[in-house]
């Protein structure tokens, strides 16, 4: 039985992005959105899982809103790792390509085509940001609160790879959170791995000024966009035949994006309330203030971690 849950363990990683990437290449960009919009329900497991952890829901909710401040190096690096894993880079390329990808499919196919937008398509957007927005933080939460109440919980601290974390929580809150949380391990992967590749693809594309860049064209009208997602995950898979120390890594990345993120957030925030740009449709007052503030705080936390870093 040992023997085989090693082998599954090598094995099961690379089959899915391998399979990922069999989606990337050989369906439509409207079948494989509408898979990945479904495959988002996988993600409620972690929230399942929270709840059969069995936490102390007192110290939970006083946790919550009277949340624990500490001025030291590890615990500012957590902050600015949770924060780019909000607000990451990446999302900015990911999101103004699948807008354009939504008005490709919708018939828009030249850049005439699809400058402007009416009101119903910013609404349409902007409740896709903030839904997008609020459940993404909401699973998280509960991913924390479900290592919280187990394996931090019981000291079990050394954690260097999903199927370990998985393990862990059998003993402390049985079978069935050990099934959820696996299951939202490999749904989140099956989830990240295209987002994270795509999103590399069209940055490149887009600083390259590529003209053929699209996740709706097939491989043999895009050679190069797709050559970087295969690349791309390639090289993830690499990382994973190595036995690097995945949780380390996405720590590290984490990182890495709250302090990329700030200069980004200050520029969107610039562009998107110059009337030059925007027309008639800048920002309101209300959204710029909570832009600047948003920069002002992964700003201050960046800053902070790089001092400690010195």
């Amino acid at each position: 039985m040992q023997m085989v849950s090693d082998i599954r363990s090598y094995f099961w990683t690379p089959f899915f992005a391998c399979l990922i990437v069999g989606l990337l290449f050989w369906t439509s960009y409207r079948l494989m959105a509408r898979i990945f919009k479904w495959l988002t329900l996988v993600l409620f497991a972690y929230v399942a899982t929270a709840f059969l952890a069995h936490p102390n829901w007192t110290a939970v909710f006083r946790a919550t809103f009277i949340p624990h401040l500490e001025w030291s190096k590890d615990y500012i690096s957590v902050l600015v790792a949770i924060l780019g894993t909000t607000i990451s880079p990446y999302l900015f390329f990911w999101q103004a390509a699948q807008e354009v990808e939504e008005d490709r499919d919708h018939g828009k196919v030249t850049v005439a085509q699809r400058r402007g937008s009416t009101n119903k398509e910013l609404r349409i957007a902007a409740r896709d940001v903030v839904t997008g927005m609020l459940l993404s933080n909401l699973i998280m939460y509960f991913l924390i609160l479900t290592t919280a109440a187990t394996l931090n919980a019981h000291g079990n601290r050394n954690i260097e790879t999903a199927k370990q974390a998985a393990e862990a929580l059998r003993p402390l809150a049985g079978a069935g959170a050990y099934w959820l949380f696996t299951l939202g391990i490999v749904g989140t992967g099956m989830l990240a791995v295209p987002v994270l590749a795509g999103s590399s693809a069209y940055a490149i594309a887009e600083g390259a000024r590529w003209r053929t860049a699209s996740l709706d064209l097939k491989p043999r009208l895009a050679r190069k966009f797709y050559g970087v997602i295969a690349l791309a995950i390639l090289i993830g898979l690499a990382f994973d035949l190595a036995r690097l120390n995945a949780v380390r890594m996405l720590f590290l990345s984490a990182i890495l994006n709250g302090l990329l993120a700030p200069p980004l957030i200050i520029m969107v925030v610039l562009l998107t309330s110059d009337r030059r740009v925007m027309g008639n449709r800048t920002n309101s007052v209300g959204l710029r203030v909570l832009g600047w503030l948003c920069a002002v705080i992964m700003s201050a936390a960046a800053i902070a971690l790089l001092l400690f870093l010195r």
